[in-house]
């Protein structure tokens, strides 16, 4: 009977976990922190996930990516902790910080707070390349569609109600409903024999309460996963519609991760998102690892370096 128990208490275990997505961290080995001139981070605390990024004159030394937290402080620091990890550097020696993101303004390291609707543009321009003017970011709690130009200066952008309907947390949630990993969903969306109407809502109570009910019609687990993946991109066409889509277009953001999702975007709109290559530093040929979820953090560590410059030119 206790084996029993404890074979319960795993499974229950597991099937919590599914909403997992994989935390990561990395650091440039090409760069001496040491010997720049400026410092800059950005740190960006989402609903759902929290980046650090950390840019030695302009050039990416090191992000990490993770869990929010339960409050913003918390979040941020851990995710600087994680970000600053085996690099011998410290808080200190940071010139200049930029917080972003839901919890912006709670980020005790910052200096500044800016919105993501703008750090988002400008990090999305370093790494998509100046040629992108519509990006599409699909956070853990919105989804937003922000026109910029060759700078990354935002022209135009149009967000969607705070809700999780479309957005990273609706798809853990529903992830989790129907027991497969959320790392699987974009895949298994796409192993079906042909694509089956869309959910009527992305509403996830709704959505889950419609899974629940074709299921037990017989749909197959990755039939139901087409059909929310499917409306999922619908929500997010219309919004797309709204702003006016020029290209390049670009997306950032988990729901980035998710083919399911994104290429049913691209089908639905008749258009390609840019390839996803590191733009602008001599060190892409060798190679950094591509992270949409950095966008807003890496814009955030642009406009820390900028106002470092400024600073030190008022000080003159």
């Amino acid at each position: 009977m206790i084996g029993e128990d404890k074979e319960m208490i795993n499974d229950i275990r597991e099937k919590r976990e599914l909403w997992r997505w994989e935390e990561s961290r990395w650091n440039n080995p090409d760069i001496d922190w040491r010997e720049g001139d400026i410092v800059s981070a950005g740190i960006d605390v989402g609903s759902v996930s929290s980046q650090c990024v950390i840019m030695v004159d302009g050039e990416l030394y090191a992000f990490s990516n993770l869990r929010s937290g339960a409050g913003s402080e918390d979040s941020a620091r851990k995710a600087s902790s994680m970000a600053l990890e085996g690099t011998e550097m410290t808080l200190e020696d940071w010139d200049y910080c930029v917080g972003t993101g839901y919890g912006r303004v709670y980020v005790p390291m910052s200096k500044k707070a800016i919105t993501e609707i703008a750090c988002h543009g400008r990090g999305a321009n370093w790494m998509y390349g100046p040629n992108v003017k519509t990006i599409l970011d699909m956070g853990g709690q919105d989804c937003k569609v922000i026109r910029v130009d060759e700078k990354g200066k935002i022209l135009n952008f149009a967000m969607n109600d705070k809700c999780a309907a479309g957005a990273g947390r609706g798809m853990e949630v529903f992830a989790d409903f129907v027991g497969v990993a959320i790392t699987e969903v974009g895949e298994r969306s796409f192993d079906i024999e042909k694509e089956p109407p869309a959910v009527s809502s992305t509403c996830v109570v709704f959505a889950k309460s419609e899974a629940g009910s074709l299921l037990k019609e017989g749909w197959n687990v990755n039939d139901v996963l087409a059909s929310y993946a499917s409306a999922t991109a619908h929500r997010v066409v219309e919004l797309m519609e709204r702003v006016g889509m020029e290209p390049e277009l670009a997306i950032t953001g988990g729901i980035a991760k998710n083919r399911g999702v994104t290429e049913r975007i691209e089908r639905d709109i008749g258009m390609k998102f840019k390839d996803r290559s590191w733009h602008n530093s001599k060190y892409s040929e060798r190679g950094y690892p591509f992270d949409t979820q950095i966008a807003g953090a890496l814009g955030a560590a642009l406009f820390a370096k900028a106002l470092a410059e400024k600073n030190r030119g008022k000080g003159k």
